[in-house]
């Protein structure tokens, strides 16, 4: 996505496996194309891709995808827990800065207790990579993050 709102395919890449020397040769290609640099790169978990992005464009923000680390904390809660829970999560990835999500995710611990034990690690994320788009204005969010729609 562009300064200006727009998007743009950068290319198509298909490979066996997705590893850390794929996406190191993926970010290489993209660099020696012309790319100057990322702001803000969102990825999904997989193992070397955020070494990869950081290695190539040094200067990147590198996030880990909200609707991913929420699907993946879900697989440890039961579908009983899950009407209680869902909703409850809207205040952490919904807030207005880093500081409001850890003071919901604490909110969010007390009142589910050891439901919420999965959601700790991975919505803190060791590497901080989940709270680093909220240095930046809401509107400038809103663009690049739609909220997460869950069931």
């Amino acid at each position: 996505m562009l300064a200006d709102g727009s998007k743009e395919i950068l290319g198509l890449w298909i490979e066996q496996t997705e590893g850390a020397k794929f996406w190191l040769r993926v970010m290489n290609e993209l660099k020696n194309r012309g790319c100057q640099d990322i702001l803000i790169a969102v990825v999904d978990g997989l193992k070397g891709f955020p070494e990869a992005i950081t290695a190539v464009f040094p200067q990147t923000i590198v996030q880990t995808c909200i609707v991913h680390l929420i699907r993946h904390s879900l697989e440890f809660v039961s579908y009983k827990d899950r009407r209680t829970v869902v909703p409850a999560l809207r205040a952490i990835y919904r807030a207005r800065d880093a500081e409001a999500g850890l003071e919901a995710l604490e909110a969010f611990e007390e009142d589910h207790g050891r439901v919420a034990m999965p959601f700790g690690f991975a919505l803190t994320d060791p590497g901080g990579r989940i709270s680093r788009t909220r240095l930046f204005p809401r509107v400038t969010r809103v663009i690049s993050e739609p909220a997460p729609k869950f069931e």
